[in-house]
């Protein structure tokens, strides 16, 4: 694996001209997944009120009266690691910080690039320390950091790339803000990356609630949600849509992880998303996660990818 940089919270070069990894690192969301990093159920709970303010799905759960169960919350949690193992990933986990319990949805704190994981700056102030455990398990692995967001809130839910330098970069200014957003995207132009905006209302969280690559040629959208330019967009590049409902989405069914070889991992929720998966070919993983999207988040908000083949 690559070595620590000389200066590893930073190995971004100024301008461009940044070194991809030839260890660590994606290429994009669709190469074989060979090691993700997922955050610790140890320290799980739902957050409540403290986090309605922060997710349209949370404040749908509390409508509805749903209770968090521990034992229900470690099983699932389980199940989605078996997923990974049966599918040949390593499957790597963040320090337990039992302040920061939402650490589990890894996607959030921190992404992964060619050149380097990149740390966030996340809104709800009582998630910001995770920060810290992103930085400790990444130096202990001796994976390069490419940068960190300084100028405001960024979420890695936004930072969805399509191919080898084709970005989909969204927000809401809520989550993730739009200056925050165009200090990540000038780092990308400037690696010669192609960069597509989506702006989105704070309703829909993060872009990858509603856009999840399944293939190098295939994606999972949910069409009553996403912007024409995004769609036309993404079928520009040769990409098959397969559509996902506005309801299965909203319960986090379009939010899934591309495992590579035509292999998905989904959630037992999204019954009509995995059907129309299965006859397009894919083999699909479905884990019972309703502990973890009934708090906000689906397998792709908890799953950070270290390691693709390339697609």
């Amino acid at each position: 694996m690559d070595e620590v940089d000389k200066t590893p919270l930073r190995a971004r070069i100024e301008g461009g001209g940044t070194p991809e990894l030839t260890g660590w690192g994606i290429r994009s969301e669709a190469g074989v997944l060979r090691d993700v990093l997922l955050g610790p159920v140890e320290g799980f709970r739902w957050m409540g009120e403290e986090n309605a303010d922060w997710s349209s799905l949370v404040r749908d759960t509390q409508r509805k009266g749903y209770q968090f169960d521990k034992q229900t919350a470690m099983r699932q949690h389980r199940e989605m690691v078996d997923a990974y193992t049966q599918a040949g990933v390593t499957t790597h986990f963040l320090p337990l910080d039992e302040a920061n319990p939402y650490q589990v949805y890894a996607r959030d704190s921190s992404f992964m690039t060619p050149y380097g994981a990149v740390i966030c700056q996340m809104a709800n102030p009582r998630r910001r320390g995770e920060y810290a455990a992103c930085l400790r398990f990444y130096l202990e692995a001796g994976i390069p950091i490419y940068d960190m967001v300084s100028s405001g809130n960024f979420e890695g839910g936004d930072f969805n790339m399509v191919g080898h330098n084709a970005l989909l970069l969204g927000y809401t200014d809520h989550r993730t803000e739009h200056v925050a957003a165009r200090q990540v995207a000038g780092w990308f132009e400037d690696e010669g990356w192609e960069i597509k905006w989506a702006p989105i209302d704070q309703f829909y969280v993060h872009i990858d609630l509603m856009v999840c690559m399944l293939n190098e040629s295939c994606a999972a959208v949910c069409l009553e949600t996403t912007e024409e330019d995004v769609v036309d967009w993404l079928k520009g590049r040769g990409i098959e849509i397969i559509p996902a409902s506005f309801k299965e989405t909203m319960a986090l069914g379009c939010n899934v992880v591309a495992l590579g070889d035509d292999r998905i991992l989904s959630t037992a929720g999204a019954k009509g998303l995995n059907a129309k998966l299965k006859a397009a070919g894919f083999t699909v993983y479905d884990p019972e996660m309703t502990m973890f999207t009934w708090a906000g988040g689906g397998v792709h908000c908890m799953a950070q990818p270290l390691r693709r083949e390339a697609a």
